[in-house]
């Protein structure tokens, strides 16, 4: 039998679930490096994804609570789609990527882990970034810490609202 050991897990495992929204409950914690939030707009936010697909996953959530884009007012929905911008340019300036996945997975039903708030992924790729792993033992190998990640992305993103104008 192997083993891939993952001990960064247990803190989340014996941690107390929240029953309101992740994605709410996180922004209004103000903690961002805690949290991984790289930037805060006036409608939308910057995070890390905490159970990334690949080195570099970030997620564009609006502060407005609904499950589906057609629901966003249209400075939200804006926004979003600026800081999807910014965000591509901060990961090839950062890490090279050769491609991007985007998307957005609108409903439980479309494999939405949080499917009553609405937030955009964006997913950095590289050609070979996909193993055996994956397919044979459902499992993706992460090389780099999220607080890397975090530091390194940190000082290529904008800094506020105003860079967005």
């Amino acid at each position: 039998m192997k083993r891939l050991w993952a001990p960064w897990r247990m803190k989340y495992i014996l941690s107390n679930k929240t029953k309101g929204c992740i994605l709410c409950d996180k922004v209004a914690e103000n903690d961002d490096k805690k949290n991984h939030i790289l930037y805060r707009g006036r409608t939308c936010y910057v995070m890390l994804n905490l159970y990334p697909y690949n080195n570099g996953h970030l997620m564009v959530v609006p502060y407005q609570h609904v499950p589906s884009l057609e629901m966003l007012e249209e400075e939200t929905m804006t926004e979003m789609m600026l800081l999807v911008s910014k965000c591509l340019v901060a990961l090839r300036q950062c890490m090279n990527p050769q491609g991007f996945n985007l998307g957005a997975n609108i409903g439980k039903a479309a494999g939405a882990g949080v499917y009553d708030h609405i937030h955009i992924h964006i997913v950095p790729r590289w050609e070979g970034d996909t193993n055996f792993m994956p397919i044979f033992a459902e499992t993706r190998v992460i090389p780099e810490l999220l607080d890397a990640t975090y530091d390194k992305l940190k000082a290529h993103l904008c800094t506020g609202p105003a860079d967005l104008a």
